[in-house]
């Protein structure tokens, strides 16, 4: 029936969801930011994030704070971005190690 998880795969999901939601957090800073015309985050460590396996977070991060949602390069790269993180995801989860 259902299996536990390996402590690799434990590791693995955790290391994932901790980039995911350390990304999420960078969309709302760099949104904040922005909001008070402050400094912002560059878009290269948006995008470095996103594709640290984070695209679940940054798909997140833009749709819930609207933030970057008009720029043709995250509309194009994170939901790529994701779809990576949901495949690292599967095969994390489907083998066993």
């Amino acid at each position: 029936m259902f299996q536990p998880f390996t402590l690799f795969q434990q590791v693995a999901l955790a290391v994932i969801g901790l980039i995911n939601l350390g990304t999420f957090i960078l969309y709302y800073v760099d949104k904040q930011r922005a909001i008070r015309r402050q400094y912002r985050i560059p878009e290269r460590t948006l995008l470095l994030a996103s594709f640290s396996l984070g695209g679940v977070g940054a798909w997140l991060g833009m749709s819930t704070f609207r933030h970057k949602t008009k720029h043709w390069k995250f509309k194009l790269s994170v939901p790529v971005a994701a779809l990576i993180t949901l495949a690292a995801l599967y095969l994390v989860l489907d083998r066993p190690i």
